[in-house]
């Protein structure tokens, strides 16, 4: 244990070794757009927008994978549906207000022109810089873009929280581990970011600007994983009998205990009850239970995690995929059981809700919800369904419903001090049921007792 600390601590001084540079004596300015701003950027930074524009983090898609029907495909946030706000299609210019570059207001924004990436969202220093939050990406017209590109310097936790941390429309909405308490972690919250300083591009910074991590998009594809392991090898405990687990459990599973552990997470949205003229009321962590233009909502704080098998993988719901509308239809379907050689016990934020669906083609919708027609401006979900779905060329029946959905999210941060991860007993019981259903992971019982299945390796 104590070489793999010294480890990470090397590699955490490493990394931040370097000097930072004062850009200031090479930013003169005025510009009269954000795009002069990369432009200059790129005047010492060559070649820098060829690398970015093949990333995740620019293309909102991952790596392209053959689904179990032979179609080659890629998905990601530009095509993927969710039980939040439902998809991006014909919601551009308030969805890529996160996007780390100016202007994706439709379906024709050219994902070729390097001039169009935004360099400041993710380099600021000075923090003043913010983007329009319907503006598709264009900074406000209040930002000082001089100060802000004088200023830039290697990202740090504020610079990815303003999107990452308020995905769905605020702190901690999508996320469970990721929030506004994470911008300044306590040692006790998160110790890579809290107790030893680390920021998000100390794990999730690879090559050429692609970040590395298991997204959505990765998870339907299988790829650009990272893992514990890495950093702290896979005999990372002083004791066999932990290090035994690492066959079968992943280390968040024991070390993230609970997640939105000081911030509450949204855990129920209910997009069937939107347009009633009612007034939120307060829940008992102080969060809105109702919203107008969205439904009605639930939070929680300090939650288990839901527990599976998983391989890396996911099978996603695509457009037009069949439904069963008296069952809850799984966005996400996470891959991997007791017998697979790569799959091990995983947490996972479980999100739930009701959301729209073609009563008659039975398959789920693409909503408009954002804009002059939209449903945020029309309470109409007939035209909303027609004028999304036309953007995804598919037909509308005519007829919109509500059916349940759930969708698996990863927990990955919040990781506790090992003084506060799991006990043996808090899964391993004889006076009742631990944490874990043995059962449902495909076990005859507890492994450490009498009967219980071990999982081959």
């Amino acid at each position: 244990m104590k070489s793999s600390i010294f480890l990470l601590v090397t590699l955490f001084v490493v990394s931040n070794i370097s000097a930072q540079v004062d850009h200031s004596e090479f930013i003169e300015g005025p510009f009269n757009s954000p795009q002069e701003v990369t432009a200059l950027c790129l005047e010492c930074h060559g070649g820098i927008d060829t690398s970015i524009m093949k990333t995740r983090h620019w293309n909102w898609l991952g790596d392209e994978f053959t689904t179990s029907n032979g179609q080659k495909i890629r998905l990601g946030k530009q095509n993927i549906i969710n039980n939040y706000c439902i998809a991006v299609p014909s919601n551009w210019p308030r969805c890529t207000s996160c996007h780390i570059g100016y202007g994706w207001k439709d379906e024709n924004f050219d994902f070729s022109d390097g001039r169009n990436i935004d360099c400041l969202i993710c380099h600021d220093h000075s923090g003043t810089y913010k983007k329009v939050p319907t503006g598709a990406g264009i900074p406000d017209p209040s930002v000082d873009l001089v100060k802000v590109a004088r200023s830039v310097g290697k990202t740090r936790i504020e610079n990815c929280s303003i999107c990452h941390f308020n995905g769905g429309g605020g702190t901690g909405v999508k996320h469970g581990d990721l929030d506004g308490s994470m911008i300044n972690p306590s040692p006790t919250l998160d110790v890579h970011m809290g107790a030893l300083g680390f920021t998000c591009s100390d794990c999730h910074a690879g090559e050429n600007h692609e970040i590395l991590g298991a997204s959505h998009g990765s998870l339907a594809a299988g790829t650009n994983h990272i893992t514990c392991l890495e950093c702290h090898g896979d005999q990372p405990h002083r004791k066999k009998l932990i290090n035994d687990h690492v066959n079968s459990v992943a280390c968040e599973t024991c070390h993230i205990p609970a997640f939105a552990r000081e911030e509450p997470t949204k855990v129920w949205w209910d997009w069937s009850t939107a347009g009633k003229n009612r007034d939120p009321r307060p829940d008992e962590y102080g969060m809105p239970d109702y919203d107008r233009m969205k439904g009605d909502y639930r939070w929680d704080l300090n939650i288990i995690p839901e527990y599976g098998w998983h391989n890396g993988r996911a099978d996603y719901y695509l457009y037009g995929d069949v439904i069963n509308p008296d069952k809850v239809v799984e966005l996400n379907k996470l891959l991997g059981d007791i017998d697979d050689p790569d799959a091990r016990i995983t947490p996972f934020k479980l999100m739930k809700g009701k959301q729209p669906y073609d009563s008659r083609n039975n398959y789920l919708l693409v909503v408009k919800l954002f804009g002059e027609d939209g449903y945020w401006n029309t309470y109409d979900w007939d035209d909303a369904a027609e004028l999304g779905m036309q953007t995804i060329d598919m037909p509308f029946s005519g007829r919109v419903g509500f059916v349940e959905t759930e969708m698996y999210w990863p927990i990955n941060h919040m990781v506790a001090p090992a003084k506060q991860s799991l006990r043996c007993t808090e899964c391993h019981s004889r006076r009742g049921p631990g944490r874990l259903n043995w059962l449902e992971l495909g076990y005859t019982g507890d492994p450490m007792n009498t009967g219980g299945r071990n999982k081959e390796r």
